[in-house]
């Protein structure tokens, strides 16, 4: 792909960016020439833009290391060891690193990241595929994530985290934004989180689970340790907690949500030492055996 000033007008950039393309990226560049000359100017921001506007490539940038202050690459990055810029790396495809990936602002790819050891992003990390890391993620901004979201060890969100598909995490999540989750959930340690835990398939933690909102799933819910939410504790189908079930001051607890009455013995059963204070739904049946 070959860009000239009337191949640009036609996206409608803004005017300093234009004005700055025309005087200093010659008609007829290639496109990955134009976003590297962006990013040697300091100009990450349109180089984003312009990936955005003329999506991905099947190029493929392989090198053993990479530090650099920003990358913007319309195909594939891997780096058989591990990722460090200063502000942002984004591909128009995926980013793949036998290390782990870190950066001062944000993370972004078109399909999947994944990474040998951790991921660490200052802003952003977000992903139209999926996300995976053998150590653990922190993100100081929001995770945005089309596909999974994998982790070995613990990850850590200090913005919303949204996935249309799962999380599957070994050690503890903690969402200090809304967490939302197209599919089903599952956490080898504790599920913390300060807003809102909303799961589309079930959730199974293998120790606590606690939130500052509502928490839902629209299937069922089962926790190693205790279940308490600040709101609503709404299940699809069946609870289960080793320890007290409890929702917020004026909430009740609800399952069998999706499923008929009828068939609540079956489908609706909820599993804690304690009968739950505020329980609307479901049936009781006292402590799990398992």
């Amino acid at each position: 792909m070959e860009f000239t000033k009337k191949f640009l007008r036609a996206k409608n950039p803004c005017a300093d960016g234009f004005r700055w393309f025309s005087r200093n990226v010659q008609d007829g560049s290639g496109y990955q020439e134009a976003l590297d000359t962006l990013v040697n100017a300091g100009r990450v921001g349109d180089a984003c833009w312009l990936l955005s506007q003329f999506g991905p490539t099947n190029a493929v940038l392989e090198v053993d290391a990479l530090e650099a202050d920003a990358i913007v690459f319309a195909g594939t990055v891997v780096v058989r060891g591990g990722i460090d810029v200063t502000s942002v790396i984004q591909a128009g495809r995926s980013i793949r690193a036998g290390g782990g990936v870190r950066a001062g602002e944000s993370i972004v790819a078109g399909e999947d990241i994944r990474a040998a050891g951790g991921i660490v992003s200052q802003g952003l990390l977000q992903a139209g595929g999926d996300v995976r890391a053998d150590w653990g993620v922190q993100v100081e901004g929001d995770i945005v994530c089309a596909g999974d979201l994998r982790a070995a060890w613990d990850v850590v969100c200090h913005g919303k985290l949204q996935l249309q598909g799962g999380a599957f995490v070994g050690q503890d999540l903690i969402a200090h934004g809304p967490l939302e989750c197209g599919k089903g959930l599952r956490v080898g340690g504790h599920l913390t989180g300060e807003a809102g835990l909303r799961a589309g398939q079930g959730i199974v933690v293998g120790g606590a689970i606690t939130g500052g909102a509502h928490l839902e799933a629209g299937w069922g819910i089962k926790a190693g340790e205790c279940i308490h939410a600040q709101g609503a504790i709404k299940a699809g189908e069946s609870l289960c907690a080793g320890g007290t079930i409890c929702a917020g001051p004026g909430y009740g607890v609800f399952a069998g949500l999706h499923v008929q009455q009828e068939t609540w013995e079956a489908s609706a059963q909820v599993w804690s030492p304690e009968r739950p204070e505020g329980l609307r739904s479901g049936v009781w049946l006292g402590p799990s055996a398992v």
